[in-house]
């Protein structure tokens, strides 16, 4: 009987055989070809160098994995694709959204209380919840700010300080960027247990979110939990799910000690900078509305304490729920 895994096994084994035979015939092939150049072109090497930019492997002898491949063409496509679409859009994509919230804000300005404040003090964060928010918070910063260097810095700074001052710059931002990220990944996993139990999506959650616009501009009030649903949508789309994206692709890039491909590093890369750039563009109106966009919102993550007013007007559901 032909089971799933002894299917997978045969497949495998079958495409290692198959890949194995295909870079020996083009190996062979170009060894041919290099026979007869010689002949009819001394000194042209042109099979010769388009078999090594194939990827099949060589003799050498340096161990390791892929010790015998001189040339990996794929490198100049990860080369490429960094330099051109991931700077390009994730550039103007920072560009944008700052812009965007702005102009919001300049249009609207914060979210205000309709009724006065009652001097009453509601507790909304305990002394952990806030210590492991502000870990993910300062590690997140650093991160961003070392990473947009390492991304934009030489067509930003090089003009400005030379190539002698960007080198020392991208150096520091390397290596405080691969220290600091194990402490990232370990702080949002601190996060997501601590958090997760209130951030569980609730029938209510859904007619907050239809009239998310008329809610964000101040025209209606919508009842919620400890969170509401942008709240929650920030939690597991930008806190789980990318925090689990570059956290993984991080860790890959950060320890290559564990002999991965250089195949595997450039996708880790491509992975690890697409999915930051939208974490640090979708975490500018996270911050937004924690600090300026919502009256009252930072001193609940700052001190641990929101006015009572404050309570029932952003989450009436969880106040009710403290107080009874």
């Amino acid at each position: 009987m032909v089971t799933p895994k002894l299917f997978l096994t045969t497949w495998l084994l079958l495409c290692s055989v198959l890949g194995g035979a295909v870079a020996t015939a083009v190996a062979d092939d170009a060894a041919q070809k290099q026979v007869r150049r010689q002949a009819e072109q001394p000194l042209n090497n042109a099979p010769v160098w388009r078999a090594v930019r194939y990827g099949a492997e060589h003799s050498t002898q340096a161990t390791g994995r892929e010790a015998g491949v001189l040339i990996q063409s794929a490198g100049e496509t990860w080369r490429q694709i960094r330099n051109g679409p991931i700077t390009l859009y994730g550039g103007l994509l920072l560009i944008l959204v700052p812009i965007s919230i702005g102009l919001f804000y300049q249009w609207k300005g914060p979210l205000k209380l309709n009724g006065h404040p009652t001097g009453r003090l509601v507790q909304r964060f305990s002394y952990w919840e806030r210590l492991i928010h502000w870990s993910v918070a300062i590690t997140f910063v650093i991160l961003a700010v070392t990473g947009i260097l390492m991304l934009f810095g030489r067509y930003v700074l090089i003009p400005l300080i030379g190539h002698g001052g960007f080198a020392w710059f991208a150096q520091i931002s390397k290596n405080v960027h691969n220290l600091v990220g194990p402490l990232f990944i370990a702080a949002v996993a601190c996060m997501f247990v601590m958090f997760v139990r209130d951030n569980v999506w609730h029938s209510i959650d859904w007619q907050w979110l239809k009239k998310a616009p008329q809610v964000l501009s101040g025209k209606t009030h919508v009842p919620s939990g400890k969170y509401n649903a942008a709240e929650k949508g920030w939690f597991w789309g930008g806190v789980a799910l990318l925090g689990l994206v570059v956290g993984i692709s991080g860790l890959i890039l950060d320890f290559p000690n564990f002999e991965q491909t250089r195949a595997t590093m450039q996708v880790a890369h491509v992975v690890h900078g697409v999915g930051a750039l939208i974490f640090v563009a979708a975490s500018l109106g996270h911050i937004y509305m924690g600090t300026i966009g919502t009256e009252g919102a930072y001193a609940g993550m700052r001190t641990g304490y929101v006015d009572e007013t404050w309570a029932k007007e952003h989450h009436e559901l969880w106040f009710k729920e403290v107080n009874s």
